[in-house]
């Protein structure tokens, strides 16, 4: 059986950038995933990189990317022009949209997905659906601090995955958190992993894990 291809993606023919990877199927379904990172990391994340390439297995196009921000600066966290970030993401929807004719899916880890969220909140019609890895429900220590502000403007199905000691939000946090959005939303827990869904306690087939229930989830919601 074939392997997905991974090239090298970059359009610089608007502000922002969008530059990344593209994960191409051997098989692809028409459909399209488009994934980016958390804070402090970038689009090649292990995290990224494993989840993206299950995706392209199954048959999906996957466009793995960088945020603004992390081109603009090879080090760091944000420095407060989310809205450059969200602009970043739209522009990559915009990219991916040429390329598949299927349906048109966001998310990202922590910060990423968190942006992709925001985004969608303002723009329903932009993409199917949602894959949150990790979502930064609150700081860690800061349980007051919520990010749910926009929830109740999301429309598109969600599918939250979330590791039972993730300090950014409890399960328990979650479930209640998911209760704001009005669309169908599911949250699936991945036991003993933190923030980075990357303990030695996880499964080393979490990735095919995620397709699985993703799979599973949203053909029920979109067709």
């Amino acid at each position: 059986m074939n392997a997905p291809t991974i090239t090298p993606f970059s359009d610089e023919s608007s502000d922002p950038p969008v530059r990344g990877f593209l994960h191409t199927a051997p098989n692809p379904n028409g459909d399209a995933l488009l994934v980016t990172h958390g804070a402090g990391a970038n689009c090649q994340s292990k995290l990224l990189i494993a989840v993206s390439e299950a995706f392209a297995a199954d048959g999906f196009s996957v466009l793995r990317f960088d945020l603004p921000f992390r081109i603009e600066r090879r080090f760091g966290p944000p420095r407060g022009n989310a809205e450059r970030d969200r602009d970043g993401i739209r522009r990559a929807t915009t990219l991916m949209k040429e390329k598949v004719h299927g349906r048109i899916f966001l998310g990202g880890h922590s910060y990423g997905g968190r942006q992709a969220t925001m985004l969608l909140a303002e723009q329903p019609h932009l993409a199917d659906g949602l894959l949150l890895l990790s979502y930064p429900l609150h700081p860690p220590e800061k349980p007051a601090q919520l990010r749910t502000a926009h929830l109740p403007n999301l429309r598109a199905p969600c599918l939250f995955v979330h590791g039972t000691r993730d300090p950014f939000g409890s399960p328990d946090e979650m479930n209640a958190a998911l209760t704001l959005i009005q669309a169908p939303c599911k949250l699936l827990q991945i036991d003993a992993a933190a923030h980075d869904l990357l303990v030695k306690k996880v499964p080393g087939d979490l990735p095919l894990r995620i397709v699985r229930e993703f799979q599973a989830f949203f053909n029920t919601f979109t067709a």
